[in-house]
């Protein structure tokens, strides 16, 4: 007779494998990341991801799945911090050449756009750093965020939008 098998979408499967699980997994991140809070937003990601994934994966495969998604994350944000050293490192140079008054004027622009982007919807906002910031493709980011890709194109575009009625102001009411 065939045992039935456990599903982790139930509560408490899930529970068992977040006990049996969380440990490895976030030492897996602390060594990888060399920082303990970083390693538990993680490991809450990475369980996140697992639950709401959780009636495609079998209990069996689940630590799989686990470290499958660790290595995504760490790898994502290992990539994420190698395009901010680039972009760090071509302004930089890039401050090195320029005159300090427009060195002012654009990092003050700078700060401006950033209040800008910070200011976006949550979704559209992180739909927006995926696509420019990571190079992410629309249809990836549909994947990730499991919505379709008319919805990240509908949010990209009012993002852009925003962003550009924000930069016009920006650019007409200078210090």
């Amino acid at each position: 007779m065939d045992q039935p098998v456990n599903s982790v979408c139930e509560e408490e499967v899930f529970r068992e494998i977040y006990e049996k699980q969380s440990t490895s997994l976030r030492n897996f991140f602390y060594y990888s990341f060399g920082d303990f809070e970083k390693a538990n937003d993680y490991v809450q990601e990475a369980f996140v991801k697992l639950w709401n994934n959780c009636s495609n994966i079998i209990f069996s495969k689940a630590r799989s799945y686990l470290f499958t998604v660790a290595k995504r994350l760490f790898l994502d944000s290992k990539q994420r911090e190698q395009v901010a050293l680039k972009f760090r490192e071509r302004q930089r140079l890039d401050l090195t050449s320029e005159s300090p008054d427009f060195v002012f004027e654009e990092q003050e622009f700078k700060v401006r756009l950033e209040g800008a982007i910070s200011a976006l919807p949550d979704r559209q906002r992180e739909i927006f750093l995926l696509n420019r910031i990571d190079g992410m493709p629309y249809k990836e980011i549909a994947e990730v965020m499991e919505v379709s890709i008319k919805t990240v194109e509908k949010h990209m575009a009012t993002a852009l939008r925003m962003l550009k009625s924000n930069v016009e102001e920006l650019l007409t009411h200078k210090i």
